[in-house]
């Protein structure tokens, strides 16, 4: 997976086809860590709530469901990441001259990033943790995943090659925390890359219509998200987070994925029809705790709202997107 990081197409905007039509659709190691949770009874009983399962681990501390349905958008979405970064797992500049015996993937989700890692290269021995002990049991034999909170002060038994983290947004309370106990745990000359989505939804021509139900979502989302605590435009700030915390060499590379196939280029269309099913099949389980748990809404009120929320969504005269943040450092 060495070579060269695709280009930062965030300062060049994408170009909509012309006439679009409103109704056309898209279509969503034991050895490796001393302390982690064994998967008793209470770790598999999930919290259920408004047909949704969440984890039970440290429960509330992650608003996003664990079922089958998020579970098929996550694996969804790391397809939408492959495809952003020209078919590759990651972007800092680690060659076959760079030893990866220890690798840390951190808030795994479904291991799909993992067990793809591990399957490339079964020199390494992976980590994969989460809250929730959702993923499958047939992996690579150099794999192990363990449930564990990446919050709690880190105990493994010795340090990583690289340490990888994805798709963490509103996840966690203090990122400098993690990021400094990212880098303490870094063999020397280790690496260390973060691949964010930044909200709030974004368009560089104005192209929200009034009162839009889609900008609406995006703003009570993050509003939601911050009052427990969580900060979902981090992203943003990575860049300076990753430096502070030690790192060299650091690099930061924006992207953007639309939100349905609006742009005129074939690429970006493409990847547009894979974020649209990412975000409009998943859009349920992203709100649903958010606003019954934090904004006071019922499930009624929201499911009408998001109605109006998903039509945006297929709208190609709304030139929306988001942005996708990657940022990577070395610890020399």
């Amino acid at each position: 997976m060495a070579g060269n990081p695709p280009t930062d197409v965030t300062a060049a905007p994408l170009v909509p086809e012309d006439n679009w039509a409103d109704d056309d659709s898209a279509y969503d190691a034991g050895s490796i860590a001393t302390s982690t949770t064994s998967l008793n009874e209470s770790v598999l009983k999930y919290r259920q709530e408004n047909g949704r399962s969440y984890h039970s681990y440290k429960d509330g501390k992650y608003l996003v469901p664990n079922d089958e349905g998020e579970n098929d958008r996550l694996d969804l979405q790391h397809h939408a990441f492959y495809l952003t970064f020209s078919n590759k797992l990651f972007l800092c500049p680690i060659g076959p001259e760079t030893p990866l015996r220890r690798v840390l993937d951190v808030g795994t989700g479904t291991g799909i990033w993992a067990i793809d890692f591990a399957d490339e290269h079964p020199e390494s021995e992976v980590l994969g943790v989460d809250l929730s002990p959702i993923q499958p049991s047939f992996i690579p034999p150099n794999l192990v995943f363990q449930v564990d909170d990446v919050e709690e002060p880190w105990t493994y038994s010795s340090k990583f090659d690289f340490i990888y983290c994805r798709a963490m947004t509103g996840s966690i309370v203090d990122w400098p925390r993690l990021f400094k106990r990212s880098f303490d745990n870094l063999a020397d000359g280790g690496f260390f890359e973060i691949t964010d989505i930044a909200f709030p939804i974004m368009t560089d021509d104005d192209s929200f219509p009034p009162d839009s139900a889609l900008k609406k979502w995006s703003d009570l989302v993050v509003q939601g998200f911050a009052t427990i605590g969580r900060d979902l435009v981090s992203a943003v700030n990575n860049k300076a987070l990753v430096t502070e915390a030690g790192f060299s060499n650091v690099k930061e590379y924006r992207y953007k994925w639309p939100l349905n196939r609006w742009p005129k280029d074939p690429a970006a269309k493409e990847l547009g029809m894979w974020a649209h099913e990412n975000l409009s099949g998943g859009i349920e389980g992203i709100s649903l705790a958010i606003f019954t748990r934090v904004l006071g809404w019922s499930r009624e009120e929201m499911d009408v709202f998001l109605v109006d929320v998903r039509k945006e969504l297929k709208d190609r005269n709304i030139h929306s997107y988001m942005q996708v943040i990657v940022v990577y450092g070395q610890k020399l």
